[in-house]
């Protein structure tokens, strides 16, 4: 499939799995539009990525957890290129926290996960919604997790978060359509500095290799694994698809195996 001259806004789009995404993206000859919030070289650097691709990209500053700020970049978009066709709501926020610790988390925390990760997704499609209607159709993958479907993750305020963005992208699947997809993809562990930072280059790796253990698939994710799904829903080859939660997590979501080694 292609998606030549086609716009896509990608929130978070500078590093890790966004970056990926815009990538994927611009290599299907998409226009890209880069928003981050604090990673301005990071997003920079995609972008160039994008254009040595032979794709149009830009970079807009935004906090997603902003009205205003999701209307301008919306509008950016727009004013840009004429048009917008795709939204991936990437950005996202956690803090980590221990499952058992029930003092870990304040209400302030749970609120300014929420902000982003439910609100801001919120916030971005209304803001696309009168766009994507203008066109005839339009596109939207919001990037859940599978903490949002089994309970687990890196805190309780963001796997509840998840759960939220899943069942947003089902009431927005029945109110936007017939001119409007809205799907959700929810990966497993991924192997970014979303753990490399907080856990260190060591506690990543103890990660990955729990993954090649335990999983069906006996892989660890990366954010190329998951782009790949991200675009397909985005892309006209799902034009049937609709309201659905794609689980991409080389099957943890079917409980670990038996660590037992291979032979």
């Amino acid at each position: 499939m292609t998606m030549k001259d086609k716009v896509a806004i990608v929130t978070g789009g500078g590093t890790g799995l966004g970056a990926a995404v815009c990538i994927g993206l611009a290599e299907r000859g998409a226009r890209v539009v880069i928003n981050y919030s604090r990673s301005a070289d990071e997003a920079e650097a995609t972008a160039q990525l994008c254009r040595e691709r032979g794709a149009e990209a830009i970079t807009v500053a935004a906090d997603v957890g902003d009205d205003a700020a999701c209307r301008n970049l919306v509008q950016t978009a727009v004013e840009k290129w004429g048009r917008l066709d795709v939204l991936i709501n990437n950005a996202g926020r956690t803090k980590f926290a221990a499952p058992n610790d029930l003092d870990a988390l304040s209400a302030d925390d749970f609120l300014d996960i929420y902000r982003i990760n439910v609100v801001g997704a919120y916030q971005m499609i209304r803001a696309s919604a009168p766009h994507f209607r203008s066109n005839g159709f339009g596109a939207v993958v919001n990037v859940s997790s599978l903490g949002g479907l089994i309970g687990i993750g890196t805190s309780m305020a963001y796997a509840c978060s998840k759960g939220a963005l899943n069942t947003m992208t089902l009431f927005f699947a029945r109110s936007l359509g017939p001119e409007i997809r809205v799907n959700a993809v929810c990966p497993g562990f991924m192997a970014t500095r979303w753990f490399s930072d907080p856990l260190g280059e060591a506690g990543l790796q103890e990660l990955i290799e729990d993954q090649e253990r335990l999983t069906p698939l006996r892989r660890a994710g990366t954010p190329e694994d998951i782009a790949k799904a991200i675009i397909f829903l985005a892309d006209e080859g799902s034009e049937h698809i609709t309201g659905i939660t794609l689980i991409s997590d080389a099957g943890m979501h079917l409980g670990t195996l038996p660590d037992v080694k291979r032979n």
